[in-house]
């Protein structure tokens, strides 16, 4: 059996890859705003598939730090953002 797609999980993260697209008139180095720039650097489908490894790499590494960050963030405060208690 085969585990549905989140749809709402797939149109935030949509929502993100827009906002990264929005930015790329900020960053020199384009494959690190969003994956299709990364994807537009290459010549062919077989220059970007031998570096998917890399491109994964980067994109899921970058987002766990930041979500770990967040989730950090959330449990030192929880009291304050979940219960509206001061620290």
């Amino acid at each position: 059996m085969t585990q549905a797609t989140d749809q709402a999980f797939y149109d935030r993260a949509d929502a993100h890859i827009e906002l990264a697209n929005q930015q790329i008139e900020k960053f020199e180095d384009l494959g690190k705003v969003s994956a299709w720039m990364s994807a537009r650097s290459f010549k062919s489908g077989a220059e970007l598939g031998a570096a998917r490894e890399e491109i994964l790499k980067y994109f899921c590494d970058q987002y766990r730090m930041m979500l770990e960050d967040n989730l950090d963030e959330h449990i030192e405060h929880f009291d304050r953002y979940m219960l509206g208690k001061n620290d």
